[in-house]
């Protein structure tokens, strides 16, 4: 077995067995959405007419898979160089990228099944979510979504040293930005310069492209920018967390 398959074989062990932290991966995000869902049943956004599930599940889905993968490599890097366990790797012939790899992998899964729940909760006819036949273009844009906010996650695993520190930066970083990009509120209704700024944040082109595949409110091209964006995104992330990871908090 490979350095990357043992890391990742432990990695998945390690995250079934925390019930607490399974559930409410998957529970939090359907919370929001069964609550906003039944608020807004049946009504319509005034500035497009279009239904307000049509922006809601798309936009939470899209903030409840960023968190997921920011939360869950913060904090299992913080934890690692705090218990040494990544002094010990480095001991060892693994190179970063199996470190890194591993949790890739990982998040993805977690982020397609989540996905896959999601949506199926959201079909239900007490919320009324239709996915249109464009739905499969989402799934590039989910998988660079996961990949931008992994390597954020990377950042504040680097910089955090407990799991408080890695809770308290997490929530500064992706509750303004779900707010500030339209997850919980459509970007239509916002001021112009709102929604302008919006642009800066990656979860602006998570949500854009998810939505515009699945309920399709755009085009190819708009999925496109999307991905342009998130690709942009993951490469500057990518690329400072590689050079900020620590294998240990001792200087």
């Amino acid at each position: 077995m490979s350095a990357h398959s043992a890391l990742a074989e432990a990695g998945y062990r390690a995250y079934t067995r925390d019930k607490t932290t399974l559930f409410f991966t998957f529970a939090f995000p359907l919370l929001f959405l069964i609550v906003f869902g039944l608020i807004f049943n049946g009504q319509t956004v005034e500035e497009s007419g279009r239904p307000y599930i049509s922006y809601i599940a798309p936009g939470v889905l899209s903030w409840g898979v960023a968190n997921a993968a920011v939360f869950g490599v913060g904090f299992v890097l913080m934890q690692w160089r705090r218990d040494d366990i990544l002094r010990l790797i480095r001991m060892t012939p693994t190179p970063l990228g199996a470190v890194l790899g591993s949790r890739y992998v990982l998040a993805l899964g977690i982020g397609l099944v989540q996905a896959v729940v999601f949506v199926a909760v959201a079909l239900l006819p007490a919320l009324g979510l239709t996915v249109e036949s464009g739905w499969p273009l989402g799934l590039p844009v989910l998988v660079l979504g996961i990949t931008a906010f992994l390597a954020l996650g990377a950042i504040v695993g680097s910089f955090t040293t407990t799991p408080e520190a890695v809770a308290a930066v997490a929530n500064c970083l992706m509750v303004p930005m779900a707010f500030l990009s339209g997850s919980f509120y459509p970007l239509d209704a916002m001021p112009s310069w709102m929604e302008t700024f919006s642009w800066v944040l990656p979860l602006r082109h998570l949500n854009d492209g998810l939505s515009a595949a699945l309920t399709d409110s755009g085009d190819s091209g708009d999925i496109l920018l999307a991905c342009g964006g998130l690709v942009a995104f993951a490469l500057v992330f990518g690329a400072i967390a590689f050079r900020t990871f620590r294998w240990s908090d001792r200087s």
